[in-house]
């Protein structure tokens, strides 16, 4: 069985190892979507995952470039040959598709398909996706198919393990969102302790200054200094938690993305002008990309809520084998003599934290009138 420039065993095993190395539900359907064209040596190759309105949840494609894709436009809906595919669970081998009965057209910058190889991928009775070829790379008469039956049966080796690693990837996303959900749980809870005990012991604090005030101004004037103290510390409490809670899209769009969103929000919300560039920069490990997010996060807290600067600089790019982070802003900057205390104002230290426990390491270089810039570097990327 011959299937163009990879071929046998060592291709089909190449590509189920690939579906099983991923645990993201997009990445396996993109991955499955790529095995089955280079396998099948097909121009082109998509996965639909159906919805339950008629549509499609996710819509997978390789072959098709980003602008091509942009230009086609929505995703396609259940009909013709993919409606076939998806509810009679039944494989469709054409010569040409735009034949079929069924055919119902396509966008006008839709690549012109013709000869095509689809079948359903199932769990079971239940229909997870149409998987489908198209415009196979080999001499053919006008009107007749490429794809044998031999492919066809190879598709549904490679199908039904699709259907496994689908199965697999719902699971543990399902899995993951337990998990944050119990986090979150936890987390309500510690912050509810946190800020109950600080407002608890600054209500008190504030009811000892009131009786204090006539008859002891001073011990008085402490305890609202005290009364000062316990409020930033409550609203510290409160700030670090809703930080953590924040949703942060990192699995699925990864720090560049995740970085550009979140700053181009700041730029609406904010006077301050704000802006992000991202250059070169290859996907970080996990803990990494989200200690990069948190560090971003509370320095640009930090520039926009306290510095009055007007314009905030945010840069993601590669140095030698290492990656770095760098908010610059022009702000009012602060003495690196007093980091002791700004650093705790600041979550300097927890921003440290952050970076020497994914191995890299942070710098802050700031003066009096002159701005900050907080740099993180990480190896890799």
């Amino acid at each position: 069985m011959s299937h163009g420039p990879r071929s046998g065993l060592t291709a089909v095993s190449s590509a189920l190892l690939a579906m099983s190395r991923h645990l993201e539900v997009r990445d396996v359907l993109k991955t499955i979507v790529a095995s089955a064209r280079e396998l099948l040596d097909a121009q082109y190759a998509a996965l639909g995952v159906p919805d339950d309105h008629g549509g499609f949840a996710q819509f997978v494609v390789d072959g098709v470039s980003d602008e091509q894709w942009k230009a086609i436009g929505p995703l396609p809906r259940q009909h013709g040959i993919l409606a076939a595919m998806l509810h009679e669970a039944t494989p469709e081998r054409l010569g040409d598709v735009r034949k079929d009965p069924r055919f119902g057209g396509w966008p006008a910058a839709h690549p012109d398909l013709v000869d095509f190889l689809g079948l359903p991928i199932r769990d079971g009775d239940e229909v997870l996706g149409a998987l489908f070829l198209a415009n196979k790379n080999c001499p053919k008469p006008e009107g007749t198919c490429g794809f044998t039956q031999d492919d066809e049966e190879l598709l549904g080796i490679l199908a039904q393990h699709a259907a496994i690693a689908l199965t697999n990837a719902r699971l543990y996303e399902r899995s993951r969102e337990l998990t944050i959900a119990e986090e979150r749980s936890r987390l309500a809870h510690e912050l509810h302790d946190a800020v109950s005990q600080k407002l608890f012991s600054l209500r008190l604090t504030a009811q000892a200054a009131t009786a204090l005030v006539d008859r002891d101004p001073a011990r008085a004037k402490g305890e609202l200094h005290q009364v000062a103290t316990l409020a930033a510390e409550a609203a510290d409490e409160l700030r670090a938690a809703v930080v953590e809670l924040r949703p942060a899209a990192l699995e699925e769009d990864g720090l560049v993305a995740t970085l550009r969103t979140q700053i181009q929000v700041l730029d609406r919300a904010h006077a301050a002008r704000v802006t992000f560039t991202g250059q070169g920069v290859k996907a970080l490990p996990a803990a990494q990309e989200e200690a990069m997010l948190r560090v971003a996060q509370e320095a640009l807290h930090n520039a926009l809520r306290h510095s009055g600067a007007e314009r905030v600089a945010v840069t993601l790019h590669r140095r030698g084998t290492a990656t770095v982070l760098r908010i610059t802003d022009d702000g009012g900057g602060f003495d690196p003599r007093t980091v002791r205390r700004a650093g705790r104002h600041l979550g300097l230290v927890s921003m440290r934290d952050r970076a020497n426990g994914t191995g890299g390491r942070l710098t802050v270089r700031s003066a009096p009138g002159e701005g900050t810039t907080i740099e993180m570097e990480v190896p890799g990327g």
